[in-house]
């Protein structure tokens, strides 16, 4: 079934479904060691992610596309450092660079690796982008059926797009873990995994290039 991931898919989406989930582990484990400031949750759902985030003192702004889902992670908490943003992220702005980019399962109704390339776009120099998303496979789960391929992606096809003159591939792997459900459910999801941090003469480069040789 092909889907649009447009705003009103997530309304409905969010309206219907919802679990009050903890924060991502690969956002734990990628994210813990890493000196906060500034940060972008890109389609931040219900807010796990961004509120911890929060408050381990990062600066945080919490973007999603559905007005439905953003009032439900309010209500979880708002912490002074937390600012929620309802945003169309495939064509949104923000206006900055952050020194943390994530993303945890986000399908726009944008082209999944064009949503990546997008986002990495915001990251300032020396920051990391991390993005948590549905494993491409021939025979997943994800979430208990098998995620739309528009919706999925693979480590290798993720990293390619990431330039290595930019780039620092930190992670790149292909992951499967149990969720636990509400009502004792367990889901099985196949994941994706990667965290690269922005070189930071890259982007001076972009800003400031080298005059030419005479």
């Amino acid at each position: 079934m092909t889907h649009g991931f447009d705003k009103e898919y997530w309304e409905e989406h969010w309206r219907r479904d919802g679990a009050g989930s903890p924060p991502n582990p690969y956002l734990v484990r990628e994210v813990g060691g890493l000196e906060p400031g500034t940060a972008l949750d890109a389609g931040c759902g219900e807010g796990a992610e961004a509120i911890w985030l929060a408050s381990r003192g990062w600066q945080v702004t919490a973007a999603d596309i559905s007005s439905a889902v953003l009032a439900r992670a309010a209500e979880r908490g708002t912490p002074d450092r937390l600012r929620w943003v309802e945003a169309d992220l495939s064509s949104w702005d923000p206006g900055t660079r952050f020194d943390l980019v994530t993303t945890h399962y986000a399908h726009p109704a944008i082209p999944q690796l064009e949503f990546y390339d997008r986002i990495a776009e915001w990251v300032a120099p020396g920051g990391t982008l991390l993005i948590v998303g549905h494993l491409h496979t021939h025979g997943g789960h994800g979430h208990g059926h098998h995620p739309p391929a528009e919706a999925s992606a693979t480590a290798a096809a993720i990293t390619a797009r990431l330039d290595e003159s930019v780039w620092e591939i930190v992670t790149a792997e292909e992951d499967s873990r149990i969720l636990a459900a509400p009502g004792g459910r367990e889901v099985p999801l196949d994941d994706v995994v990667v965290r690269a941090k922005r070189l930071v003469t890259a982007l001076r480069d972009e800003v400031d290039p080298p005059s030419p040789r005479r």
